[in-house]
């Protein structure tokens, strides 16, 4: 790929970017395209791929088809299976890092922990632990949603003598054979884990505080001639990916009520997989599907009929030096402990120290939860862009992202053919938008249930979910609209 030529009337802009996952590294192929090469790509790991690159635990992979885990510019037609798991995730994702020269533009082990307006100098400084403050015209974050681990307030947890980690942080030095393990937690990374452990641990313990929808899904592995077909002639992918992506476009609204009991139809039809009547109806959810994120596995309930899996539903009341014990008190010995607890998602952006304009701290403006218009800027904190912001959360992230990067490009190039020192979004413009993202979230019945999850804020506004399609989302940000926006002008 061949970058235009830099046109000497536009003001230089030096770019930041935090995180180098996806969202990171379209924005940075998205500015190489447009003549923009002054600009750093800050990544807290060593490697590219975000999620992909830092969640690595025994059967993680994705939970969308795999067509839609491929940028419209770098289509991938040989993905091993229809669910693809996390190796082939990180392999692509390193691809584009490597076929577009964006390595030259990471820089690993940059964790950002700051980042701070300059208003006399209309630049941002981002603070980088063990390394030299850096400047930048332009900040956008790509830390997305799920960065800052949750681990559960349980007493006792630092007592605990034997192996202990994060599912999303997972320490593969450490054997199974042969060893008693403890999960904790039974969404999302708990239903790919436990099917992939049983298999190799003496015992398994998963403690469940809340019975999830799993649904089953189509993934039997690609034959080589499936593979060799679709490599020579790619249509029959794009015809089934476009008649998916128009069930999710049409299904992310969760508005289609016999669509939804349809969906639970199939979850308690594989549910029933589960042998031990007791066990079978622990596993019922109590909620309607979609109040929470759906799950999809073949495997997950059939796991209950190993004699090594324990299904715990008992309350958690401490962590012991070497068990859990539960509020029956009853002590359940572990080797290992897995928290796979999650991510506090609510916290975007404000998972780093950020003060915009007059000192203001992103904490403050989102006293009552994450926001921002269209997902992407918030008042007060100028030249600065989110991937995967507040309420895009929905459908296939890589649409949403591809759609959000273009929009930050076309403010990009105002700035920079405008020869403009800032742009900020007008608070009443933004206030507007989230009213009507709030109003429509409103209308969401199955988000609206009294549910743990990570949908809400402390606030009780839901933060993360996109209510309309991606096709809407496309529209809205097709360009931009000068007048939502004030600017700050060079000679000024």
């Amino acid at each position: 790929m061949s970058s235009p030529a830099p046109d000497s009337t536009r003001r230089p802009l030096k770019i930041a970017i935090i995180g180098a996952g996806p969202g990171g590294l379209c924005m940075g192929l998205r500015l190489k395209q447009a003549g923009f090469e002054d600009f750093v790509i800050l990544e807290k790991g060593d490697g590219v791929g975000g999620t992909w690159y830092h969640n690595r635990y025994p059967g993680c992979a994705v939970d969308l088809p795999s067509f839609f885990y491929s940028f419209s510019f770098e289509k991938k037609y040989d993905w091993t299976r229809p669910y693809a798991p996390q190796p082939e995730l990180l392999a692509y994702m390193e691809g584009i890092a490597e076929k577009y020269a964006l390595l030259p533009h990471c820089r690993f082990g940059q964790q950002v922990e700051q980042v701070a307006w300059d208003e006399s100098a209309a630049r941002w400084k981002l603070g980088v632990a063990g390394a030299d403050p850096i400047e930048a015209d332009i900040v956008v974050s790509a830390v997305g949603m799920f960065n800052d681990l949750v681990y559960p307030d349980i007493p006792g947890r630092d007592d605990f003598e034997g192996a202990a980690f994060h599912s999303a942080r997972w320490d593969w030095s450490h054997s199974l054979e042969g060893k008693t393990i403890g999960v904790v937690g039974s969404a999302a990374s708990a239903v790919q884990i436990i099917p992939e452990i049983v298999q190799q641990a003496k015992q398994v313990y998963l403690y469940q505080r809340t019975a999830n929808w799993v649904i089953p899904k189509e993934d039997e592995p690609y034959t080589e001639a499936e593979l060799a077909r679709f490599r020579e002639d790619p249509s029959e992918l794009d015809a089934k990916r476009q008649e998916y992506f128009v069930t999710v476009d049409e299904g992310m609204t969760f508005n289609d009520d016999a669509l939804l009991v349809e969906i639970e139809g199939y979850g308690h039809a594989i549910r029933e997989q589960v042998e031990d009547p007791v066990v079978r109806e622990k596993l019922r959810p109590q909620h309607p599907y979609g109040c929470k994120r759906p799950l999809v596995s073949n495997v997950f309930y059939p796991a209950f009929n190993r004699p090594n899996l324990e299904l715990v539903t008992e309350p958690i009341e401490r962590i012991t030096t070497d068990g859990i014990q539960t509020e029956d008190g009853r002590v359940r010995e572990v080797d290992l402990l897995v928290m796979a607890t999650g991510f506090s998602a609510t916290k975007y952006l404000s998972a780093l120290d950020v003060t915009g304009r007059g000192g203001r701290h992103i904490n403050e403006a989102w006293d009552d939860g994450a926001s921002a218009y269209l997902g992407i800027t918030t008042a007060g904190f100028p030249n600065l862009f989110m991937l995967y912001g507040p309420n895009t959360n929905n459908g296939s992230i890589l649409e949403m992202i591809e759609h959000q990067t273009n929009h930050v490009l076309a403010h990009v190039e105002r700035i920079a053919n405008e020869g403009l020192a800032w742009v900020d979004v007008r608070p009443e413009r933004q206030a507007e938008y989230n009213e009507k993202v709030q109003k429509a979230i409103a209308g969401v019945s199955v988000w609206n249930h009294d549910v743990n999850g990570y949908y809400r804020s402390a606030s009780g506004r839901v933060v993360t979910q996109w209510p309309f399609s991606m096709t809407e989302f496309e529209a809205m940000t097709r360009q931009i609209e000068p007048d939502d926006y004030e600017v700050g002008r060079l000679e000024e």
